[in-house]
């Protein structure tokens, strides 16, 4: 990437005869493009013994905030000025692409599909020299080879590579960072309900293993994910599941106030005596009652 070239100060500037501005200017001319794109004369500035470092206006569209350099070398004894080389700068001002990043330092994961084979460089700091039989053997005395073979069983040492100080560090870092640590949305919503306390919980072996475990609920969206011991997803196992509810819901009966209700008083029909029910008998007995005659 070109390096920007900052502004030279004033005090720095030294003066030039003006054949010898118009002899750069005319330079610059014929290797430009058009006579336009050369711009007004900045300024000289002393490179090394007898050759100044002149610049013009960058007047070329697309190079705003760039000047030309023309490196001019004065020949004291013959007093004459040649044009050594000729460029654009950029300055302060000008805009320049990013920094050029290697593309295996612009690589993320989420870029990588499973048919991507990238390989590990021998040189990974993230890695280190594992432990294997032979050196056991070699390193120690036969008495120690089998205390030392268990303790390379137990921290699972014996492959030819492990991870180093630095690659468990930077693999804490990334996991506890990542969507599945303490900062996560479903932490906040799980009212305190942490992995750590968790019975689907299986916690990782070695250094790794006091900041991380696995998840093994089938329900939760972590399973079969690395969380932090201080995460939390909301399917706790002493959450207890809902109450059912029930198909029909009766309501509580309720009395409608609004309507008047209106009461019709009707007539009391009195109640016959007991000679008026005795002489309704005897009428009904009797084929005629005109026959009935008081007899004196």
């Amino acid at each position: 990437m070109t390096e920007q070239s900052p502004h030279k100060s004033a005090d720095e500037a030294v003066e030039v005869e003006q054949p010898v501005i118009e002899q750069a200017r005319f330079a610059l001319l014929d290797i430009a493009d058009s006579a336009d794109h050369v711009g007004d004369f900045v300024g000289a500035w002393i490179v090394d013994s007898n050759v100044l470092d002149m610049r013009f206006v960058s007047a070329l569209k697309g190079y705003e905030g760039w000047q030309w350099s023309i490196t001019m070398y004065h020949d004291i004894q013959a007093d004459k000025w040649t044009v050594n080389e000729s460029s654009l700068v950029p300055t302060a001002d000008a805009l320049l692409a990013p920094e050029w990043i290697p593309w295996k330092d612009r690589l993320l994961p989420s870029d990588i599909s499973p048919t991507d084979v990238l390989g590990t460089e021998p040189d990974d700091e993230r890695l280190e020299q594992g432990v294997s039989g032979g050196q056991a053997s070699d390193s120690f005395r036969k008495t120690e080879v089998e205390e030392y073979t268990q303790i390379v069983e137990e921290l699972n040492l014996s492959r030819s590579r492990v991870l180093s100080a630095e690659g468990r560090a930077q693999t804490a870092e990334r996991w506890y960072n990542g969507p599945h640590g303490p900062k996560s949305l479903s932490t906040r919503v799980a009212a305190g309900k942490t992995c750590q306390t968790c019975g689907f919980f299986v916690q990782l072996q070695g250094e790794l293993g006091t900041m991380f475990g696995v998840c093994a609920n089938k329900w939760s969206q972590d399973d079969g994910r690395i969380v932090s011991l201080d995460h939390g997803c909301g399917e706790h196992s002493d959450i207890n599941p809902p109450e059912p509810s029930q198909l029909w819901i009766q309501p509580e009966p309720t009395v409608d106030d609004g309507d008047d209700i209106i009461i019709v008083s009707r007539p009391r029909v009195a109640q016959p005596t007991a000679e008026e029910r005795r002489i309704a008998d005897i009428l009904e007995d009797v084929d005629n009652p005109d026959d009935l005659v008081d007899e004196e």
